[in-house]
């Protein structure tokens, strides 16, 4: 985490984040699992993929991914590009569409204070933490927030991936990504971070400006860039 606060949602380059969410069928999620790890390759030759996960709490039968553009001209050429791989439309597209319930996406941007971070080490889960905040964008509650996640991150029990907010889909949504080791080093650190009068005090002034917020715990398919 580095850099001065803006008051806008973006980096001051173009790039964004797409984040996918498919809701798969129960009885169809293995079969669905074992087709995106065979043919994933064919999609992520057009452009860069950043992970791929399944939800284990907070969501059932649910698949995550999140892939990178430089602007909108790239996603453009990119979903053109894509939608004329034949390769990719009949081996993966056509079999696995029937697998799905329901798919939604969103653009997000990194925050600015923020780069996209690698885990410490391979293995591990992911936790995506998302809070609906008040409307206003990060002029109202971007200090608040920022404070709050930097108490979480000084106590060292949680490796910050990224912090993307949303310019496309659910406004003034906020996706925290964080990686832990396991399941039981994530609930000992947390239990530990909410006995620090840091911590509580800024979870305490950046709730002012919340709504909800959920969380899920995700993980890594074998073929996801971060494992």
């Amino acid at each position: 985490v580095h850099a001065s606060l803006a008051t806008g949602p973006r980096q001051n380059d173009g790039t964004f984040y797409e984040i996918r969410t498919y809701d798969v069928k129960p009885s169809k999620m293995k079969e669905f699992v074992e087709m995106f790890n065979k043919h994933i390759h064919l999609r992520a030759a057009h452009s860069e993929m950043v992970g791929l996960w399944t939800a284990e709490f907070g969501g059932m039968n649910k698949a995550i991914h999140i892939w990178k553009f430089d602007n909108f001209a790239h996603r453009a050429e990119v979903r053109k590009a894509v939608a004329n791989d034949k390769e990719w439309q009949e081996k993966f597209i056509s079999p696995v569409l029937p697998f799905l319930n329901k798919q939604n996406n969103e653009i997000a941007y990194l925050v600015p204070w923020c780069e996209l971070g690698k885990p410490a080490k391979e293995g591990g889960v992911y936790e995506m933490v998302t809070f609906q905040m008040k409307p206003g964008g990060p002029a109202l509650w971007g200090q608040s927030f920022r404070a709050a996640i930097s108490a979480h991150l000084n106590t060292g029990y949680t490796k910050l991936i990224g912090v993307f907010h949303t310019e496309y889909g659910l406004l003034n949504r906020v996706h925290v990504l964080w990686w832990n080791e396991n399941p039981d080093s994530r609930a000992a650190g947390r239990h530990y971070a909410h006995e620090d009068a840091r911590v509580v005090a800024a979870v305490r002034e950046s709730v002012r400006f919340l709504e909800s917020q959920q969380n899920m715990l995700l993980i890594p398919m074998p073929c996801s860039p971060l494992k």
